[in-house]
Formats: structure tokens, sequence, C-alpha cells
């Protein structure tokens, strides 16, 4: 499972923090989610606790993390595309049951005593994998389910929601994997699964209206992936959740052996750790606006980075185990207060026509640095002990604090709503939409003494004409005539360039009057779309036309 959805639009009601609970279809599948979770956190539970029993290796332990989140690092992009291509919701009920015949299978198999450490990596690998398909998905239908005015207060109910189930279903699984074993801990995520799949069946999601340039797996793909090589203010927070999770990996990925080893504590105390990670989220969710709106993001993320190295250098001395559950419970605070603010910043940067597939890109460096940083230091607690690598992740995790401090998060505060400021292209005929390659020219006159402050403020066109679509761009002159000055862009196809009409925000149509300051013509700068021309192509239709004639 994954963080709730959210619900049907309807006439305007007074926002406050529960206002989308009132939305019906809202309340439904946040009330699923939240059973689902809560069967996910119960089944992994019983997963990670297993291994332990089958093998002592921390090694074994944390290839338990590792399946678990590779498989969202490899697909978390494709599944960001094909969220925006299928019927969302069909595809959701799809992965539902392929996730809940994987529990079913858990289920047969701990019946049977048929449980090995290669059974339990393989089947979370495939279970990771129907996360990676979830993720994406769930994220994306939310703006189909809440009035707009509802969105950021449906957005913090889904964190609320997923809290919940993560303080809840550890500690309901550990008792469930004591008491009734492991496959009673496997039913009940089985159950779940039923119960989700009930609610998504229950929802008629309105069909959609066909786009005649609804985009296709492989050039949605393609535009996802220059949208992100163009973003620098992505780059930015991309770096910086990749530093951070790879370093705050190290406690989850051992965290079932501090808990047997360290702690001296069993199946139901390993529960009660996670548990209490997900209360101290639920406060910290609660809480943290008080202290966002006094500090910035970068003080945050400061404070939650070394909280976290703190509780891990703590565990490291083997605390009592009520003092270690205190510690998990700051942990929570800390680590929502850093998801949080990863995850809002991201928001805050996206436009919506690729929301999607940038939160896919984030969930890709997300998971892969978690997959990376625990097989790291797993390899790492075989080489100098449990307790040297929770030292040596703490140390990491207060270096990486610091040096943060250098590459501030972007403060996300630009409107990307599309500003529909472009004019329709004039052309002499129907051009097909798979046209292409596409060249949009721009010629400017820019008197000699304007030069070299245009070509600044066309500069800062660049990555906003990459980010929309163009995967070539520069500037030329005129050699005969100085003062003509022409920009020009290549997409790759005309259905592309008709999508970029709809892409360009408010915040690049002000970049584009700047530039468009410095002309000197008597009227606006001229605009040309040049179509590629295939020789072979055209002879081919040439000849056909003369044998008809």
């Amino acid at each position: 499972m994954t963080e709730a959805p959210h619900a049907a639009p309807t006439a305007p009601i007074p926002s406050s923090a529960f206002s989308p609970l009132r939305q019906t279809v809202f309340a439904v599948l946040w009330a699923a989610t939240i059973l689902g979770n809560i069967g996910t956190f119960m089944r992994d539970v019983a997963s990670a606790w297993l291994v332990t029993d089958l093998s002592g290796s921390p090694s074994a332990v944390a290839m338990i993390q590792v399946a678990g989140t590779l498989p969202i690092f490899l697909l978390a992009i494709p599944a960001g595309v094909l969220s925006d291509i299928v019927d969302r919701r069909k595809l959701l009920i799809g992965v539902q049951i392929l996730l809940g015949l994987i529990s079913a299978s858990l289920l047969a198999l701990a019946l049977t005593n048929r449980l090995t450490v290669e059974i339990l990596v393989g089947l979370t690998f495939l279970g990771g994998v129907g996360a990676a398909l979830m993720g994406p998905t769930w994220q994306s239908i939310v703006p189909e389910l809440v009035p707009r005015s509802d969105l950021r207060n449906a957005i913090a109910l889904n964190s609320l929601g997923f809290n919940i189930a993560r303080s809840i279903g550890p500690a309901l699984g550990g008792v469930l994997l004591v008491t009734f074993g492991a496959a009673a801990t496997y039913g009940a995520d089985v159950l779940s699964y039923v119960l989700v799949i009930a609610a998504l069946v229950w929802w008629r999601r309105p069909a959609g209206a066909d786009d005649e340039l609804r985009e296709h797996f492989g050039g949605a793909f393609r535009a996802g992936l220059r949208y992100a090589r163009a973003s620098r203010e992505l780059h930015r927070v991309l770096l910086r959740a990749t530093l951070f999770f790879i370093c705050a990996s190290a406690i989850w990925a051992l965290l079932p052996l501090v808990a047997r080893r360290l702690l001296e504590g069993g199946a139901g105390f390993y529960g009660l750790l996670l548990g209490a990670v997900g209360t101290g989220a639920i406060i910290g969710a609660i809480v943290l606006p008080r202290f966002r709106a006094h500090i910035g993001v970068d003080r945050i993320m400061l404070g939650a980075t070394l909280v976290t190295a703190a509780v891990t250098a703590a565990l490291a001395a083997a605390p009592p185990q009520w003092l270690a559950v205190i510690l998990l419970l700051i942990l929570g605070g800390a680590w929502i207060a850093a998801l949080t603010t990863f995850n809002g910043t991201i928001q805050a940067i996206l436009p919506n026509w690729v929301r999607g597939r940038g939160l896919a890109i984030y969930l890709t460096v997300f998971n892969g640095a978690s997959a990376a940083g625990s097989l790291l230091w797993g390899l790492i607690a075989e080489a100098i002990g449990l307790q040297g690598a929770l030292v040596a992740a703490a140390l990491a995790l207060v270096v990486v604090a610091f040096a943060a401090l250098r590459l501030p998060l972007p403060e996300g505060e630009s409107d990307l709503t599309p500003s529909s400021h472009w004019p329709e292209p004039a052309i002499a005929e129907p051009v097909e939409h798979d046209r292409g390659p596409v060249t949009i020219t721009i010629e400017y006159r820019i008197a000699r003494e304007n030069r070299a402050a245009f070509l600044a403020a066309i500069a800062r066109v660049a990555p906003e004409r990459r980010r929309d679509g163009a995967f070539a761009w520069g500037v030329s002159e005129d050699a005969a005539s100085p003062e003509r000055i022409v920009e020009w862009f290549m997409v790759e196809s005309w259905a592309e360039h008709l999508r970029q009409h709809k892409r360009v925000s408010k915040a690049d149509a002000d970049l584009q009057a700047e530039v468009r300051r410095f002309h000197a013509g008597p009227e606006a700068p001229i605009v040309t779309h040049l179509l590629g021309l295939s020789p072979q192509r055209e002879g081919r239709k040439t000849g056909a036309a003369d044998h008809e004639s």
C-alpha cells in the first residue's frame, strides 16, 4: 500500500483540516487505504522478523529492505508514466489483486513451513513491484477527488492516515506474530487487500474526455526525463534527498537486529518500536506547521538530520528498552519532518503536467538511496559490527546536515499555473501530430547597447524551453545584420509543440516578457514554425501523385 488518495469534488465548503472527509469518495478510500497500510505493515513486520529466525546475518536482514525498495527505484518512473495513460482505477485494482496474491502465497508457505530467506526476499521484491506501480497512481488521482481549495488539507490527511497505519500496523503485527504466528499475520494482510479492492470497485470514476494530445508511453517517458534533466531546482532537491536517505537508511535496515541483539527484545517489542515511530510521526505532523511558520525548510532539515543522527548513535549504546521506545518516538517526528519537507518542496516546484513523473523520479531517488544505503550498512555491520555501523551512520548524518546548508532547498514560490498566452500557430494546412522534428524560431531586433542584457535574459529562458519539451535550443545572429538575433528550439513532433502551448506557466511568461522588452522592432517578434521534411518520403508522395494523374 501507499499513502491514501483524496475525494470527488462537490460544491465548495469552508475549508478546514478535516474538510476533505466531507467528500464521500475521499472518506471511503482514505479509510480503506489506512486499513490496507495497516495490513502491509503487519506483513513487513512478520517477514523482517522471520528472516532473523532463519538467518542471523545482517546482510540477510538488510536484503529484505533492499528487496522492498529496489523495485520502486527501478520502476517508479515507468509507473508514473503509466498512471497518465491508462485508467487509474483499473490499474489500482489490478495492483491490489497482485499484492493480495503475494500475501496469500506467504500465508500458504507459512502454514506449510516452507518459507526460506530466498522465498521471503523474492516475494518481498514482487511486493515492491506492486508498490512501485501504485505509488504514483494514488498521488495522481488527488485532483479528481477533492476540490482545489481542499487539496492541501487532503495531502495532510493523506500523511496523517499513513502514519496512523504506521503506528498501529507494526504493533498489531507483532502481537499477531507472537500470539498466533506468521500465518495469521499474513492472513490479516490478505483481508486488508480485500477491503481496499472492494472500495475501489465501489468508486465509480467518471470517464475522462478523450484528449487528442494525450501522450503515449514513449513520448511521455522522454518528456519526463527532459524535464528532470533541465530542472536545476529538481536537481538540488534530489541531491539533498539522496545524501540524507543513504545515511538515514541505516537505522531502518538494522532495526530488527538492534531490537533483538542490542535491546534483547522479541517480535512484540520490535513491533512496539515501529509503532513508536508511527506515533512520533503523527505528533510531528501536527506540530510541524507551527515550526515551519517561524523557521525555513533548510533549518527544519538541519534539525531533522541531527535528531536522526542522535537517535542512531543512542541506539548504538544499547539503552534500556523503555528509553529505546522514547528514542524511536523522537525519530518518528524527525523522519516525518524530513519526508514532508522534501515532498512539499518537490510538489511546489513541479507544474501539474509533469507532476506525476516528477514525483516518480523523486520516489526513484528515495527508494534507490534507501536500497543502496540498506545494502551498504548491512555490509558495514558485517565488517565492523552492528554498533560500529550505527556510530558510523550517525557521524555521516552529522556531516551531511552541515554540508547541505551550502545547497539550500528551492523556495518553490513561482506561479506554475498555465499562462495560455501563446497564440495558436499559423499553418497553411492541417499538420499531422507525429510530424517532426519541429524547429521554432523567434526573431528579435536588439540594439547593440542592449545586446549583453538581452543575452543574459534569454539565457534564463533556455531551461524553461527544455523543461517544456525542447531537445535543443540556441541563439544565433544574422551575419549581415547583427541586430537581428534569432532564438530557436526544436521539439520532436508537432503534437509535442502543441503540448508546449499548454505547459507554459505564468512564471515562464514573466521570463519571456523580460526578453521581449529588449525587442526594438516596430511589431512583435516574428515566430516561425519549420517542419522537418524527409526527401525520400516526399519523393514517394510525388511519384504516387504523378502515377495517379
